[in-house]
Order: structure tokens, then C-alpha cells, then sequence
């Protein structure tokens, strides 16, 4: 959900638009979040949140589900992600094409990098060695080195790449294409694309089963999830969820597959087995960005549209808490969570 400079260059552009992003708001009996006082939580008991309008990162403890920190990031910021030490975040600033480097323990940016036009989806790989940002305005994506916080190389993909995934091997990245209704698949030892895939309309965001085997697709356009065999390179199935699709995640055990649809203010819940959605929960207004706990208990959703982070407990698919955050909230990330991004 980038906040683009001239509104409408690019294709993916439109189709966040028209994702009914209208604008924030803080639903009645809310308040904008303040840091609650007291002693800080772990590192990795945090969840963060890409706040689009107030250029903060919120920081949610996950025990108690208080708002511990806003940290001040670049212009824009639009997705985040937590290295597998859990010793960073990663931030891309979508109005500022850069991705900003926090310090968990400290809670402040300690680098910021240049990459490419309008970044959007950000992941680490497992090994913790590269950052790789999806760039919607310039049909690429960067890679960060996590040693130097140089960018080391730009790889060009489909139209208006949007979602970044990275196979539990490291070996390949998954690339959601929004214009091109496509995902690349990158060799990353190269860096160098060695297939696409056609999957559905407005591909948005992406996620790997634990084992590698199978990838999720969330369309936004199309309002559905795409199946995609990784070893075939080919979608098998095509599942409808609710209205316009955006952050995906995955339990750790993979049995099932979680989808903020923005339009229909829910998340619609997956079984992979029967690759069918098997319930659906009601959330804030304009879910987006969607994180699954490292132990598969909770989901968080940010509610671009009521400024609240809503938890769901994925054992009685239901809503349990609601956190107000910052401005215009996107992309969520929790500890050991950027494995397997959805946002």
C-alpha cells in the first residue's frame, strides 16, 4: 500500500487504490495508541507495524497487547520485516525509496539504504544474510547485504512486483507481480529469474507452506487465492476469498492459510488440506498487512481504515484484541514470523 509521489504511474498503483483505502480513521471508543509505560518486553515478544500516514513503527508486545514504542522511520512506510536473529527490522519507506534498519533492542534506526523506486514487500532471507525489497515503481527488487547495508544487486521481474517471498532453502525468491498477474521465480544464488508463473488478477502478497512445497497467492483483483506447485512452477488451484485479498500468512504447522480482505473487513481462513475456506473472521476497517505468531496461536492484522491492530486467536477463529496503533497501519512482522512473510 505504498504512498506513491505522482498518485497513479504505475499499474499496482491503481490497483491499491482501488483496494477502497480511502483514507484513516479511528473507529468510536478508540484512541490513537500511546506507548504504555512499565518494562520493555523482549525482542522477541514484539510485533511491529508499518504505520503509512504517521512514518512510525508501532510496537505491539504480543503477551499483553499494549503499544510499547512508536519509532520514527522514513517517509511512507509501507512493509517490515524481522531478521530470523530477530535483532532487526526492516522497514521500506515507499515515499522516500528507502528501506530503514532498526535495532530491536534499542528501538532506533541504525542505518538507512537507497533502493529502488517505490519499495514495498521487504524479507530476510533464512541465514539472515540478505534483505530483499520489492520495488513497485521501477519493476524491481533490491538486494541489502545485512553486513554492510549496501545495496549488492537489482533484479529486474514482472510488472509492479508487490509480494517477496524466500523458500525455506534460501535458494529462490518468490516475486508477486500486480500488473502482470504473474509471480517470478529468482535463483538467488544468481540472482537471475528462471521462470514465471501465471496466477491470478492483482497479485499482491505471497506465502510459502513450512515445508517449501506449495505457495499462496493472494489476487487482489481477481478475490482469490492461488495454489502454486513449487516444484511444478504451476498453479493448481484457485480458491475464492473475500473481497480484494491483500496480506497473506501461514501456521507453522501448515495446515492452515490466513487472508486480510481489504474490501469485506475480514480475514477468510484456509484449510490446506481441503484447500477451501473453512471460516471467516470479522476485523477492523481495510485489513492489509497480517502476521501469524511464531507459534501459530495468533494472527495480527492491521486495519489500515481504523488505525487498530486486530488479534485473532486461531484456535476459535475469533477476534480478541484490538490495539490502536499508528496512522494508517500496513505491513506487519513478528520474531521468527519473517520466514514466512505475508505482508
Amino acid at each position: 500500500m505504498t504512498r506513491n509521489r505522482t498518485m497513479g504511474r504505475r499499474a499496482a498503483v491503481a490497483l491499491c487504490a482501488a483496494a477502497a483505502l480511502t483514507g484513516p480513521g479511528t473507529p468510536a471508543g478508540a484512541s490513537a495508541g500511546t506507548p504504555a509505560a512499565g518494562p520493555s518486553p523482549r525482542p522477541d515478544a514484539l510485533v511491529y507495524v508499518a504505520d503509512l500516514h504517521s512514518d512510525t513503527v508501532s510496537v505491539v508486545d504480543s503477551g499483553t497487547g499494549a503499544l510499547v514504542d512508536s519509532v520514527p522511520v522514513g517517509n511512507g512506510p509501507d512493509s517490515v520485516a524481522v531478521s530470523p536473529d530477530g535483532t532487526r527490522v526492516y522497514v521500506t519507506n515507499s515515499a522516500a525509496d528507502t528501506v530503514s534498519v532498526v535495532d530491536a533492542r534499542t528501538r532506533t534506526v541504525v542505518a538507512t539504504v537507497a533502493v529502488g523506486d517505490e519499495p514495498s514487500r521487504v524479507t530476510v532471507s533464512p541465514d539472515n544474510r540478505k534483505v530483499y525489497v520489492a520495488n513497485v515503481g521501477s519493476d524491481d527488487v533490491s538486494v541489502i547485504s545485512t553486513r554492510t547495508h549496501a545495496v549488492t544487486d537489482t533484479i529486474a521481474v514482472g510488472d509492479a512486483p508487490l509480494g517477496v517471498a524466500v523458500a525455506p532453502d534460501g535458494c529462490t525468491l518468490y516475486v508477486a507481480n500486480a500488473a502482470s498477474g504473474t509471480v517470478s521465480v529468482v535463483r538467488t544464488a544468481t540472482g537471475t529469474v528462471t521462470g514465471t508463473i501465471p496466477v491470478g488478477s492483482g497479485p499482491t502478497a505471497l506465502v510459502l507452506t513450512p515445508d517449501g512445497r506449495r505457495l499462496y497467492v493472494s489476487n487482489l483483483t481477481s478475490d482469490d487465492v492461488s495454489v502454486v506447485d513449487v516444484h511444478d512452477g504451476a498453479e493448481t488451484d484457485r480458491i475464492p476469498v473475500g473481497d480484494q485479498p491483500a496480506g497473506i500468512g501461514v501456521r507453522p504447522d501448515g495446515r492452515q492459510v490466513y487472508v486480510a480482505d481489504i474490501g469485506s473487513d475480514n480475514v477468510s481462513v484456509i484449510s490446506t488440506r481441503e484447500r477451501a475456506v473453512t471460516a471467516t473472521v470479522a476485523v477492523g476497517r481495510g485489513p492489509n498487512g497480517l502476521a501469524v505468531s511464531p507459534d501459530g496461536s495468533r494472527v495480527y492484522v492491521s486495519n489500515f481504515d481504523s488505525d487498530t491492530l486486530s488479534v485473532i486467536d486461531t484456535s476459535t477463529a475469533r477476534t480478541t484484541d484490538t490495539v490502536p496503533v499508528g496512522d494508517g497501519p500496513t505491513g506487519v512482522a513478528a520474531p521468527d514470523a519473517a520466514r514466512r512473510p505475508g505482508i
